[in-house]
């Protein structure tokens, strides 16, 4: 019988609980979704899949949330996600902003990253908050869901492909049982279980660098701000990362030399001395400070090529193993699964065909793919693979420190969000070409601040929302009548005014002119997971209703 760890985790800031093992179910069970991972992203899929409609059930091996801090750094993006479930508000409350980012070569700050922030904006570009408190925050929510069965101490031991589902064994601390899924998603991470029990593998490359991941609590005099140090006096050739967390806690990432084992790096001398090292660079020498939780990872830049076998989804780092380098782990994983929450919700509900979840897989695989490319070249510049590769980027260091063109090589590739230009799901023959301005077909929608504490995006879409832009007029008949023949067919489509007196009121046109719209009758088609699929400048219910169908992959 699975016996997971009662006895509650270490920690010099964080109070772990103990959640209670959920109770052996009656063998078989049975569900329309399991989500095997109750971590960042699992929570999320399930929450997400509930404000879609969709019962789940959660499976979770552990009766704890994660050891150790682990993600940190939450993007815009991330937080916009989060917004839609109710995730943000812990986040933002406890969590430190930062929008600059440091790189240090020689004794000399080579470069400077600025993250792109404005008034439009709800969100901080970054915010740093410990994984656990995260973890804790979505806990809660799912508590809260009755449409979700969270089962503590739950562990898959077995996956079996079925005609119609998958029949997973699942083994508890009073035995085992069989549960029976319409569809199951691996969200159980880097090393998922799933994913192995279905011998699948990724395509990639793995690294040879390996980093120490520690936790310090100390008093420090800094900003919070990244800070790179490249060759440091005291790890030469080789990098260092430092990012401030709450409550006291400092992240110190520092590369080891080759060969050197993760259980020789973790020895208390080692990590003591590389630590005072590190602190007396950043002019702190002989600071005081205490260990939280230290780890060994390495990086890799890896994906599935598909994400979708047979009844069985992969979400998260269970899909793909990314370098944290740019901040691309959970906050990579909120976007899968935003993506896939409304696709399988409508195929669950019987809306939607299952090549609307083929959709999924191409959309997340490309942009695991544009990831693993862009955190490829970071992380051979942040652990140069070879002798050359290190020439080529000590070079760059060093004309950096006297020549501004060079610097924004040194630019970190933070994560973002990936722009579905090429989905089957975009309608062809909408007016996307025809604007100046906007977010295109495939892109996020833009945020605009409405007003105080108002953001055109603090609208909650759980539904297809066709942003229509009036001036006095409302919406036509047609329109209306066709955004009810979708209801009706159980796929809400709502109509969202943008003007004066309209459901977004906008008296001084900023969401008119941020959106690049020129005349009443213009509008923008905007999916479930926030990314537009169409945009006219003068739309009508026949090219509306195209688009829909397009979108929920009917034709």
């Amino acid at each position: 019988m699975h016996q997971p760890d009662t006895q509650a985790r270490h920690s010099i800031y964080y109070n772990y609980k103990v959640y209670p093992a959920a109770p052996r179910p009656a063998s078989p069970d049975q569900a329309k979704v399991v989500v095997v991972g109750a971590g960042p992203i699992g929570l999320f899929l399930a929450l997400d899949l509930a404000r879609h409609g969709v019962p789940s059930v959660l499976l979770e091996s552990e009766q704890q949330v994660s050891l150790g801090s682990r993600a940190i750094v939450f993007t815009r993006r991330s937080m916009e996600i989060l917004q839609q479930v109710g995730g943000d508000k812990d986040i933002t409350a406890q969590g430190l902003p930062w929008r600059f980012g440091n790189s240090f070569y020689g004794g000399h700050r080579v470069f400077r990253m600025e993250a792109p922030y404005s008034e439009d904006d709800r969100f901080f570009p970054m915010i740093n908050l410990q994984q656990q408190y995260m973890e804790e925050s979505l806990v809660d929510l799912v508590a809260a869901q009755p449409l979700i069965d969270m089962r503590w101490g739950h562990k898959v031991m077995v996956v079996q492909p079925q005609d119609a589902g998958t029949r997973l064994t699942v083994d508890t601390p009073d035995g085992d049982y069989v549960l029976e899924s319409d569809w199951v998603v691996a969200c159980d991470g880097a090393r998922s279980t799933v994913r192995q029990l279905q011998g699948l593998q990724m395509e990639g490359d793995a690294y040879e660098g390996r980093f120490v991941i520690a936790d310090i609590r100390v008093d420090l005099p800094l900003p919070t701000e990244r800070l790179a140090f490249f060759d440091p006096v005291w790890n030469p050739g080789n990098t260092v990362l430092m990012h401030r967390e709450p409550h006291g806690i400092w992240r110190v990432d520092y590369q080891l030399p080759p060969g050197e084992s993760p259980e020789e790096a973790l020895k208390p001398a080692s990590l003591k001395a590389r630590i005072d090292a590190q602190l007396e660079l950043v002019g702190a020498k002989g600071a005081t400070w205490e260990m939280d939780w230290s780890s060994v990872y390495s990086a890799r830049a890896m994906t599935l090529p598909d994400y979708v076998n047979g009844r069985v989804i992969y979400c998260g780092d269970a899909a793909h193993m990314l370098p944290i380098f740019g901040v691309r782990g959970a906050n990579t994983g909120w976007q899968d699964a935003q993506n896939l929450a409304w696709k399988l919700a409508a195929v669950v509900k019987g809306q939607g065909q299952a090549h609307l979840l083929a959709s999924y897989s191409e959309e997340r695989v490309a942009a695991a793919r544009e990831i693993v490319e862009e955190a490829g070249k970071s992380t051979r510049f942040m652990t140069p693979p070879t002798h050359g590769f290190r020439l080529l980027r000590d070079a760059a260091l060093s004309l950096a420190i006297d020549h501004a063109f060079v610097r924004p090589l040194l630019h970190w590739r933070t994560s973002r969000p990936h722009e579905y230009g090429d989905s089957r799901l975009n309608s062809p023959e909408d007016d996307n070409g025809l604007f100046e301005a906007g977010p295109a077909a495939g892109a996020v929608m833009q945020n605009v601040r409405l007003g105080n504490d108002r953001y055109l995006m603090d609208m909650p879409v759980s539904s297809f929302c066709l942003l229509y832009f009036v001036k006095g007029v409302g919406v036509p008949e047609s329109l209306e009548k066709l955004a009810q023949q979708w209801c009706s067919n159980g796929i809400p489509l709502k109509l969202v005014t943008v003007g004066v007196g309209g459901t977004i009121d906008d008296p001084e046109g900023r969401v008119w002119a941020k959106y690049g719209v020129r005349q009443a009758g213009a509008a923008y088609l905007i999916r479930p997971d926030q990314h537009v699929c169409a945009r006219w400048r003068s739309v009508t219910a026949h090219r509306l209703d195209a688009a829909m169908r397009r979108a929920m992959a009917l034709v």
